[in-house]
């Protein structure tokens, strides 16, 4: 009598800790995530490259390019926006980036809209990858934004180690700004 129960508990105690390998193995690496985000980021490349044609001049000369092909942003009195997109060196995907912001104020609305940054330095583009968790800040300039401007590059925009770029808005909300807005390393 006491055999069959040390097995039962034997069954339970490794049905209890195969649950943590099992979970552990839903991490996305091998799941369709990564596709899809590669797609979007290559259709946001094409339209970005399609309406503003100098933003090719922008990507030749970056270190790298982080691309987020959809944040969606909303707010009523505090607000908050999330995407997901990749990192490019050298036209190749070498990570996958979720991007998160929260803010307060007086606020009502909701947009969509892609955002791509520019690494001009070597230096920019390693503090970003070392960092666990980046936050745009005042070292982002910007080259346009969707209110149908060509790309803006002045003699301060030329020496900004990060370059933004702010297209395609879909819906009511004022203002689509990247100050704040923290990105952290994923595997979708």
């Amino acid at each position: 009598m006491t055999h069959k129960i040390l097995s039962r508990r034997a069954f339970a105690a490794g049905a209890l800790a195969s649950t943590g390998v099992l979970a552990a193995c839903g991490n996305g690496v091998g799941g369709q995530g990564s596709n899809i985000i590669d797609a979007r980021v290559s259709a946001t490349l094409d339209e970005m490259y399609r309406a503003y044609p100098n933003t090719r001049n922008l990507a030749q000369k970056a270190n790298g390019i982080l691309v987020m092909p959809l944040v969606t942003e909303a707010g009523l009195g505090f607000g908050g926006a999330y995407g997901r997109g990749a990192l490019l060196i050298d036209e190749i995907t070498v990570d996958y980036y979720s991007v998160v912001k929260g803010s307060g104020g007086l606020q009502i609305g909701a947009q969509q809209f892609a955002h791509v940054l520019f690494f001009m330095t070597e230096e920019a583009l390693l503090k970003f990858r070392r960092s666990p968790g980046w936050a745009a800040g005042g070292d982002v300039e910007y080259v346009f934004s969707d209110q149908g401007d060509g790309v803006a590059a002045d003699t301060t925009t030329a020496l900004s180690p990060v370059l933004a770029a702010v297209f395609a808005r879909a819906g009511l909300r004022l203002g689509a700004t990247l100050e704040g807005t923290k990105y952290t390393r994923i595997i979708p």
